[in-house]
């Protein structure tokens, strides 16, 4: 899994088989969702004999999965050394988007996220990545996904760009690059070469316009100032196919007044966005508390009215700790 049929060539030419043998197997892979070697027929037994020998699929089943009264689900991969890395199942009426995690853990830090708490522990190869879009129960029905889960997709961009390929390739999943959202803290090196490469949307975890104050959550800041990320966001055109969106958080009394949302208006102006305001999830030994919702709406009324196409993001799956911020982990192997 992960490999594009020009890298399959070469494994088959090491097999002794014609070089049109590649696409057979990249049809078996990403087309047909095989979960073995033998289960491509079109291949001499002798073929899948010499490729079972060497080769393997490399699809990681889904260890367990947990449903949430809303409906949402949340899958448990197990993943290298024990670890385990979540994927999420958000159903919308028909639309069924899965949130896939791209790190076991995360190195980023931000004082209000579960899966920052617990550090880093390493990052997930493409085979481990692909598996939450195969394995999942709902792999066939899937509307589209956003990187969202564990991990910063910048920290790991190789893998997750070969991702993105074989979702979007004729040969792979074929999916329109608009089915598609990474999200990132805003790692400034990465993320020009995904403006660059790359045709998916992109959202920007901001959760505060002031970088003294985004600094005491988010020590990312300290590296890759947030004005420098929308300063570089500015240079590219957002009215087309691709969209960018901000991530805030909102926090009861520390990012939800008047002058946050002139600020984030007078930071964002000129751009062509909109900002997702998402309800804070509790979490242990942490001081803030969610912004309620009357005050969530008046921050949204307030940048709508500046111009800001601004909406409250729907909370889904708290209950099984599958919401935005609480995914850890933590169900580790025995």
């Amino acid at each position: 899994m992960g490999l594009t049929p020009e890298q399959l060539k070469k494994v088959v030419a090491e097999a002794g088989l014609p070089a049109f043998t590649a696409k057979q197997i990249a049809s078996w892979l990403y087309a047909k969702k095989v979960r073995s070697i033998d289960e491509m027929t079109n291949l001499s037994k002798d073929a899948r004999a010499w490729l079972s020998e060497r080769y393997e699929v490399g699809l990681i089943p889904y260890s367990e999965c947990f449903t949430s009264h809303d409906g949402t689900k949340k899958y448990l991969f197990p993943v290298a050394e024990g670890e385990m890395v979540e994927a999420v199942m958000i159903p919308d009426g028909e639309r069924k988007t899965l949130c896939v995690s791209s790190q076991a853990g995360c190195k980023m830090g931000c004082k209000f996220c579960m899966t920052g708490r617990g550090g880093w522990h390493g990052n997930l190869s493409v085979a481990a990545i692909l598996s939450q879009f195969f394995a999942v129960d709902e792999a066939d029905q899937l509307t589209g996904t956003v990187f969202m889960g564990m991990g910063e997709p910048f920290d790991n961009y190789e893998a997750v760009a070969s991702v993105l390929e074989v979702l979007t390739a004729d040969w792979g999943l074929g999916w329109s690059p608009k089915r598609i959202t990474v999200s990132t803290i805003g790692v400034l090196p990465q993320l020009k070469r995904y403006l660059e490469e790359q045709k998916c949307h992109l959202a920007v975890s901001l959760h505060n316009p002031f970088p003294e104050e985004r600094l005491e959550m988010m020590p990312v800041q300290k590296v890759w100032d947030s004005k420098a990320v929308v300063d570089l966001l500015k240079q590219y055109d957002f009215s087309g196919q691709r969209r960018v969106s901000f991530e805030y958080t909102m926090f009861a009394g520390w990012n939800d007044d008047k002058r946050h949302s002139d600020a984030l208006a007078r930071l964002l102006r000129g751009l062509e966005c909109r900002v997702n305001l998402i309800r804070f999830h509790q979490i242990p030994d942490f001081p803030y508390t969610c912004s309620p919702d009357f005050v969530m709406e008046q921050f949204r009324d307030r940048l709508s009215a500046q111009g800001i196409t601004t909406t409250i993001r729907k909370s889904m799956g708290e209950d099984i700790l599958a919401a935005c911020g609480l995914l850890a982990g933590k169900h580790k192997q025995s």
